[in-house]
């Protein structure tokens, strides 16, 4: 019953510890390439919706 009443966000109030570079360098180069994948899909299929919509449209005088 005590581990119910006890707040875990607490525990995130200690001590933060130092990452080790080469945990660091991998975790920013994923970033980097999940980052440049999100830019290059977009790039390639931002367009789609407006084309469509511009296709749907009938235009009247």
């Amino acid at each position: 019953m005590t581990e119910q009443n006890n707040n875990p966000f607490k525990n995130l109030e200690g001590n933060l510890k130092d990452v080790p570079p080469e945990l660091r360098k991998k975790v920013m180069d994923d970033v980097a390439a999940a980052k440049l994948i999100m830019e290059l899909s977009n790039l390639f299929t931002g367009n789609f919706a407006s084309i469509i919509e511009g296709m749907m449209k009938t235009k009247t005088k």
